[in-house]
């Protein structure tokens, strides 16, 4: 307990580049396994967007391993592909995150992660970014829901939503809501979990708001090495 207090601490004090469409994802409150390590990459693309986005494909790789029951870390390498100006390295990040230890037995799992790295200037107003985000979770019988209530760089409010439904035992359907810097964001989508070590999600989002991308569609694909 004491460990998991000064790691809490220092994510709290550590020094945020928004999901925006690089990462469009919430995140469940469970961590990686102990000396495993999970592959994914984020594919999205933006068809119909704002003029930094519009017609823009975005591939993150993120890497996640981890390191104690209770203690994980992610790399992110965010990359950009734009009609006209090829493709371009957006920036990097690294993301350590702490969650409540299960034999705790609490009600709803509970973690907390932070993500900070650098951002070039062409991409985000501010090229060294930080963002905070707690995450609770619950599953009721085959309901699902996990609830980010993040802070991002100048500490903006950027609240995530995911509620699924277990429709067969391998396909969830749910919808996702992202908002945040008046931005807001709905995606109905999709998991398939065909297998312990792959993972799946889709969407389509909609934007509901003039300064938000009309239309995205995102994919992750994830494996988990041991």
């Amino acid at each position: 307990m004491t460990r998991l207090t000064v790691l809490c601490g220092l994510l709290l004090a550590a020094p945020l580049f928004a999901q925006d469409n690089y990462e469009i994802q919430v995140y469940g409150s469970d961590t990686v396994a102990t000396d495993a390590t999970m592959v994914e990459l984020h594919s999205n693309d933006t068809p119909n967007g704002l003029p930094l986005d519009d017609r823009a494909l975005h591939e993150t790789l993120e890497i996640t391993h981890g390191i104690t029951p209770w203690f994980e870390t992610g790399f992110y390498i965010f990359t950009n592909a734009q009609p006209g100006t090829g493709w371009d390295l957006v920036g990097s990040h690294i993301r350590p995150r702490v969650r409540v230890p299960e034999e705790w037995h609490w009600p709803v799992g509970v973690s907390l992660s932070t993500e900070f790295g650098y951002v070039r200037k062409r991409f985000s107003e501010d090229e060294w970014t930080w963002e905070i985000r707690p995450i609770v979770d619950k599953e009721l019988g085959r309901w699902y829901v996990s609830f980010n209530p993040a802070f991002e760089t100048h500490f903006v409010f950027s609240p995530a939503l995911n509620i699924k439904y277990d429709v067969t035992p391998k396909v969830a359907a749910g919808v996702e809501y992202y908002g945040g810097g008046g931005t807001q964001q709905i995606f109905p989508a999709i998991d398939l979990n065909v297998s312990p070590e792959w993972e799946f999600n889709a969407g389509i989002g909609f934007g509901m708001t003039h300064s938000t991308d009309r239309t995205i569609f995102k994919v992750i694909l994830g494996r988990r090495f041991k």
